[in-house]
């Protein structure tokens, strides 16, 4: 696989930085993810360090050098951090829940395979238009999608920040249905949280995008955003690849949309994502709190 990858994440002006993000790659097939734990609950970081941790220790056992199924990957993956923050939570006696949003993608054969639960967003850009973008898990994204508001509204809403999923709630998350597309030389896949996305308008993202490398306009982009959100700033974390391999002609006529794969909750089996790896991620983020307190 030929593709330019880059990548950053800052506190803002946040006491602690609650975002995760993270990549893995073989050969043949790459993951990434971006999280980013809920403020309003204890421990938000613990919660995208799990969901993110156990995203990067399944695709690192199962991606031999691919992966057989992505989007049933994803969902079992998905379903085992949730449990695993229930399990953490449950084991420290906390009154309440840790949680976060999550946003994972694939790429594997030339596609991009993508999923979400909650606001944060995957963006795919291709010759300076978004083609696609993940519809946010929240009270404002439906009012926008049933005509209720319009899209500008949305951004001074006082209910904006309201989600309706997470993962580490009291109810088993729903990720979006998975989106499949082919990639185009040039295509930017961007992941990212709320704190990117949110200050930056559309034509901002595009323009930076498309004037400089992806090594030079990740970080434009997250100084921007950063001075746009001025002393609000949340935590900014971003995560994109641009696609280097000239679009090769499928033997079968390419859907003239995108795949969209839907799954319910009886299709996720907590059992392929061990124990072992929940427990390990689970002891291994516990060991860097207690270095990070020490220091």
């Amino acid at each position: 696989m030929n593709y330019a990858l880059a990548h950053e994440t800052r506190i803002g002006t946040r006491r602690i930085n609650q975002d995760r993000i993270g990549h893995w790659s073989t050969s043949e097939c790459m993951l990434m993810a971006v999280a980013d734990g809920l403020g309003g609950h204890p421990r938000g970081e613990v919660a995208a360090e799990l969901a993110v941790g156990l995203l990067g220790a399944a695709f690192e056992r199962e991606a031999q050098p691919r992966l057989g199924d992505p989007g049933d990957f994803l969902n079992r993956a998905i379903a085992a951090g949730h449990a695993a923050i229930l399990r953490d939570a449950a084991k420290r006696g906390l009154a309440d829940t840790p949680r976060t949003v999550l946003v994972a993608c694939i790429v594997q054969d030339g596609h991009a395979y993508w999923t979400h639960v909650g606001d944060s967003r995957l963006y795919l850009i291709r010759q300076g238009r978004i083609v696609h973008r993940t519809r946010d898990h929240t009270v404002v994204q439906e009012l926008v999608d049933t005509g209720r508001i319009r899209e500008e509204a949305s951004f001074t809403h006082p209910e904006r920040n309201r989600l309706l999923q997470c993962l580490g709630g009291y109810t088993t998350p729903q990720p979006a249905p998975l989106a499949r597309e082919r990639l185009a030389e040039h295509d930017i896949v961007l992941l990212c949280s709320d704190g990117f996305w949110n200050p930056l308008t559309q034509r901002q993202l595009l323009h930076s995008l498309m004037a400089r490398s992806l090594e030079a306009a990740i970080p434009e982009l997250v100084e921007l955003a950063q001075l746009r959100a001025g002393l609000d700033c949340d935590n900014i974390s971003v995560v994109a690849l641009r696609w280097a391999e000239p679009q090769i002609p499928a033997t079968a006529p390419e859907p003239e949309h995108t795949l969209v794969q839907d799954f319910t909750a009886t299709d996720v089996d907590y059992r392929r994502v061990s124990d072992e790896d929940i427990e390990r991620a689970i002891a291994e983020l516990k060991e860097a709190l207690r270095k990070s307190s020490t220091s």
